[in-house]
């Protein structure tokens, strides 16, 4: 189970990550969301996995172009992080943005089906055409 303090490093570098793409230019970063920072506790390494509201080809080409970009971020990060050493960067997409809008078209598949199912209206619902009870 992670400690606190890695917990709390792990939202800051997200945060600060967050901001500094944010300021970057480049329309290959656009609509890019951090969704989580994984920092080793020697601060080393950071694992930083990164998702695009266009999908999982439009991640794979913004960590491509991030990576590029890796001596900007640590950079920026050493200006605004009080921290011994800033880690070396990976960036790794996301796919759950896909995944989600898959499980979101499965629901609503679902749901439509299901809309077809249902009595015609007049119909009883327990679907033997009586209007009495028979427990009655």
């Amino acid at each position: 189970m992670p400690s606190h303090r890695s917990e709390r490093m792990n939202a800051d570098f997200r945060r600060e990550l967050a901001l500094c793409i944010s300021k970057m230019k480049d329309p290959r970063i656009s609509m890019l969301e951090v969704v989580r920072v994984k920092v080793t506790p020697d601060l080393n390494y950071a694992k930083v996995y990164i998702a695009s509201l266009s999908g999982g080809d439009a991640a794979a080409e913004a960590c491509r172009v991030l990576r590029g970009a890796e001596g900007y971020l640590k950079t920026e990060l050493a200006h605004t992080m009080k921290v011994r050493k800033i880690p070396a960067l990976e960036f790794i997409p996301d796919d759950s943005v896909d995944y989600y809008n898959r499980i979101d078209s499965i629901l609503k598949g679902l749901s439509h089906d299901e809309g077809t199912d249902s009595p015609a209206d007049g119909e009883p619902a327990d679907g033997n055409g009586s209007d009495t009870d028979p427990d009655a």
